[in-house]
């Protein structure tokens, strides 16, 4: 049928069109990056075969997430202007085809690749993201920043305080350790200093070196023991214990909400900015189905000033629609306003002003 082959016919191009503009985008954002960034891996010792086959390779997936939305809108502004122009479109509505038949595969593609970064953005991005970030720790200035890693305190279950004076990430070992026990009327039962803690993978438990252990007794009488390492099981991680600005970035959406609730549990502060990363993990792949909805009925009318204005006009509503994205995140991570709040308000506003466009249009 026709309505068949039209559709077809419009997909291919559109996806033909997005893949090239995403693979255009990624090179050209890979070769900007480079430039940048020459000096430092050099100055730090990095490998240019180090960098093109370890680094961009685990980048990659990172620049097709951030670049995604701004390709597909670019594609659907280009081909739909070109129909315009051609006036396939006015030959599609005199026919009876109205507006909403016309959009419907652009946004047919539109929710397919939504999906796609969904899962991509929620588990593929993070395995590679963690190479990333580990790669930009030893070789960039520009790494994520440590945003607590001495002065540490976690509260646990079953009354247990735990206070670390410095955490060293790249061993997991916590240096001057203070764990504490209390019953439910806040009486100390037992108390434990050791100068270091380090965790055991093969055992998934912290190990205690020349700890001091002091037990009381209801009475109030001590109980002093000083075994020569102790084994003991906490339920933080050391990913619990310290925490970086990239941390979220380089864990799944299941990984990223475990990861929350526990610091959440264990009283630690300063958690807009996970909360912003992880909100934005499960809003940012709707800009892709957003700026689809926005980019046909924009480019779908045949104007005078012909593609150039259109695209124009469309690149300048898709920078919008990602700078205030931006812009509201980084409000969120600094407790400006509420960080979920942050991740969800620009992809709500934009899908308002897209219904509104689509009401507005031709039907």
């Amino acid at each position: 049928m026709f309505t068949t082959r039209y559709d077809r016919h419009v997909m291919r191009r559109f996806l033909g069109v997005y893949v090239a503009l995403v693979s255009s985008l990624v090179v050209f954002f890979i070769v900007l990056h480079f430039v940048e960034f020459v000096d430092d891996f050099q100055d730090r010792g990095a490998t240019l075969g180090d960098v093109l086959t370890v680094y961009y390779p685990n980048y990659v997936p990172e620049i097709v997430r951030l670049v995604s939305p701004l390709a597909l809108f670019m594609a659907c502004v280009l081909l739909t202007a070109r129909l315009a122009q051609k006036l396939e479109i006015v030959a599609l509505e005199t026919s009876g085809v109205p507006l909403s038949r016309i959009r419907r595969p652009f946004a047919t593609i539109g929710l397919a690749v939504t999906a796609f970064m969904f899962v991509f953005d929620g588990w593929v991005v993070p395995v590679t993201n963690r190479a990333r970030i580990e790669f930009e720790l030893l070789y960039t200035k520009d790494a994520p920043n440590d945003t607590e890693f001495n002065n540490i305190h976690r509260l646990m279950q079953r009354g247990a305080v735990l206070t670390v004076g410095f955490f060293e990430r790249s061993t997991a070992t916590a240096h001057t350790v203070t764990l504490q026990r209390y019953t439910e009327d806040a009486r100390l039962v037992e108390r434990i200093d050791t100068p270091r803690m380090q965790w055991i993978d093969s055992t998934a438990s912290w190990r205690l070196f020349t700890p001091v252990v002091r037990r009381f007794d209801a009475l109030g009488f001590e109980t002093r023991l000083q075994p020569t390492f102790l084994d003991t099981v906490l339920v933080l991680l050391p990913r619990d214990v310290a925490r970086t600005d990239g941390d979220v970035e380089g864990m799944t959406l299941t990984e990223a909400g475990d990861y929350i609730e526990t610091l959440r549990r264990s009283g630690a502060d300063r958690l807009d900015g996970p909360v912003v990363t992880y909100h934005s993990k499960l809003a940012y792949p709707f800009a892709n189905l957003l700026l689809v909805l926005l980019g046909v009925p924009l480019a779908g009318v045949r104007r005078r000033g012909g593609q150039a204005g259109v695209i124009a006009a469309g690149l300048g509503v898709a920078f919008a629609y990602l700078s205030f994205q931006k812009i509201l995140e980084a409000l969120g991570a600094s407790g400006t306003i509420p960080p979920i709040l942050a991740a969800w308000m620009p992809h709500a506003l934009f899908a308002l002003l897209a219904v509104a466009v689509l009401r507005t249009a031709r039907t």
